[in-house]
């Protein structure tokens, strides 16, 4: 992730001749706008995949009849490798080539997907989805490198708010895509839509991307550092997993390695000539401040999605159209409101909107309380509507706070601490939460038992979000002036 302020340094990978990078490009041109529309179409491969997945785990579970823990595995398993594994992705586009990682990471990707698409039991839709996972991981971080490397400075920060713009919008019509699918075909097809995206996507990389690496960054890959990751992530999850059965002695032996594994981690980490995590940065208070608030918030925030639209299935009896349609204004006003939202920060300081932003979250997440059989669209509405303010509040200037965090030229460290920690926090909850509030074996087919878990997970949600709120108003500051 180092380098991302030296775009394009040298058109040359390890091993060959230093040739001169070829010109960076204009927006407006040709070339500008497939390399734009290859890594929208690239990270929203991986962006969709995560909510339209979601909503198909019902006609996943019935299908292979899986129990409760296995569909919340189909979603930790992606989440567990995609989080453990993006750091040393962005590392390894530096050195060995952004686009040559990104389609590297694409393929492989589709791959998984096919293999997801044909899995027989849940078991190999676990392992399938887990082998996806590497490849968002490949693809995520490269999508917005490449743009930074790409674009002359000028048509840099517009490149990148098209790609953001229309990533949102992506999300926004996956829901609908998604549903559709399971109404006329199967869940399989879920996976299966991801191919000739991903033609495409390979396709228009391949011709439209200049390659590009950092010659700033050095040494080997921290392979042994993305090893302990996936351990102790790994041991971690399934100890979390464990829990809904009591302190088992697996429970425990799996916690145990995760703490040895993560303290192993940190000493690798600690004397590694190129660390995968460069653990002096968190001597800065406010990057550690932030990374600590992005830690509590977004912990609840992948269990509220996730519950939300199967509740809204499994106890409302909403189509699984329907039910994904529901989270659309989360996304409409993230989308609509996080630029200006990011303009105010800039004026008043962070630290408003980091507080009132979970407290918003906090009250959807309660609103959402009162939802249960016979529900319909308008008693849904006023939970993701304070639920979508309060993400448009407090995303925005908490990542940009993150990333000013830090000196510019660290900002590709800054940007995938940032994201690693997001993806961690919300699996470890989704590993954690449904199984503390006894959503456990058959409960996914058991409305009246699902509506039960679901408002005790709501509460726990918004006990989250408050203590977050209160984190960034403790330790968060405003920036220095300039």
């Amino acid at each position: 992730m180092r380098g991302l302020g030296t775009p394009n340094a040298v058109n040359a990978g390890p091993g060959d001749h230093a040739v001169p990078a070829p010109a960076l490009l204009r927006l407006g041109t040709r070339s500008g706008r497939w390399v734009v529309t290859a890594t929208i179409l690239g990270s929203a491969l991986a962006g969709i995949d995560g909510s339209v997945v979601s909503i198909a785990l019902p006609a996943i579970g019935r299908d292979l009849q899986a129990s409760f823990a296995g569909l919340q595995a189909t979603i930790t398993g992606y989440s567990l490798t995609l989080a453990a594994l993006i750091l040393l992705s962005g590392a390894a586009g530096d050195r060995l080539g952004r686009r040559r990682v990104f389609v590297s990471g694409v393929v492989w990707f589709t791959t998984a997907s096919l293999l997801c698409a044909m899995a027989p039991t849940i078991e190999l839709l676990i392992a399938a989805r887990v082998l996806q996972g590497i490849g968002a991981a490949l693809l995520t971080p490269s999508s917005l490198a490449i743009l930074e490397a790409s674009f002359r400075s000028r048509d840099r920060a517009s490149a990148v708010g098209t790609w953001a713009g229309f990533s949102g919008v992506a999300g926004a019509l996956a829901p609908f895509v998604g549903g559709w699918l399971l109404a006329v075909a199967s869940w399989r097809w879920v996976f299966l839509i991801n191919v000739p995206l991903a033609a495409l996507v390979v396709v228009a990389a391949v011709r439209h991307i200049p390659e590009s690496w950092d010659r700033e960054a050095t040494g080997r890959l921290d392979w042994l550092g993305a090893l302990a990751t996936v351990a102790f992530l790994g041991f971690g999850t399934f100890a979390l997993l464990r829990l809904r059965e009591g302190t088992s002695h697996v429970a425990i032996a799996s916690a145990a390695a995760a703490v040895l594994t993560f303290l192993a981690f940190l000493r690798h980490e600690r004397h590694q000539p190129a660390p995968l995590l460069p653990l002096n940065v968190f001597r800065i208070r406010q990057f550690t401040a932030t990374n600590a608030v992005t830690f509590v918030v977004y912990a609840p925030i992948g269990v509220f999605f996730l519950l939300l639209v199967l509740m809204l299935q499994v106890v409302a009896g909403w189509s699984p159209l329907a039910a994904g349609a529901a989270t659309i204004p989360v996304t409409a006003l993230t989308l609509s409101l996080s630029r200006p939202s990011a303009a105010l920060a800039q004026v008043i300081g962070p630290r408003l909107q980091m507080t009132a932003g979970p407290l918003l979250c906090a009250a959807g997440a309660l609103l959402a309380r009162g939802l249960g059989p016979g529900t319909d669209y308008l008693d849904v509405l006023p939970s993701v509507i304070t639920f979508g303010l309060g993400l448009a509040t407090m995303v925005a200037p908490l990542t940009a706070t993150a990333l000013a965090s830090l000196p510019a030229t660290h900002s590709g460290v800054a940007s995938g601490v940032n994201n690693a920690v997001a993806r961690t926090a919300s699996l470890l909850a989704i590993a954690a939460v449904p199984g503390l509030v006894g959503l456990t074996g058959d409960a996914w087919q058991e409305p009246a038992r699902f509506e039960q878990g679901f408002c005790t997970a709501l509460a726990i949600c918004a006990v989250l979000f408050i203590a977050g709120s209160i984190l960034a108003a403790l330790t968060v500051r405003r920036p220095d002036p300039t």
